[in-house]
């Protein structure tokens, strides 16, 4: 296996990548990356790890949605409304309430 470094907001992280599967991970860092850069700068959520469980749970929704389709034939949407944040914000707060609030 080999070992590729990439960057999701500005972080550096070292994965593991069967051969010939680089522009795949290339592709889902990417993606990745876009997703979670728009939730930030959405502005109203700060913390990386809940950041990065909103941008999994809108990827997941994406393909939940679409699901004949592989995550590169997957429609890049619009990043989520205010209210939408704030929904989700809470329904993670409700979620988290016996573990712990991320922020």
């Amino acid at each position: 296996m080999k070992q590729m470094e990439v960057t999701i907001m500005g972080q550096s992280y070292l994965l593991g990548c069967p051969e010939g599967g680089e522009a795949a991970l290339t592709a889902a860092v990417a993606q990745v990356d876009r997703e979670m850069s728009a939730i930030r700068d959405a502005g109203k959520v700060k913390a990386r790890e809940r950041i990065a469980v909103l941008a999994a749970l809108n990827l997941a929704y994406q393909l939940a949605e679409a699901p004949r389709a592989t995550p590169r034939e997957v429609p890049r949407e619009a990043p989520p409304s205010m209210p939408e944040l704030d929904a989700l914000v809470m329904r993670l707060d409700e979620a988290l309430e016996h573990d712990g609030q991320l922020l």
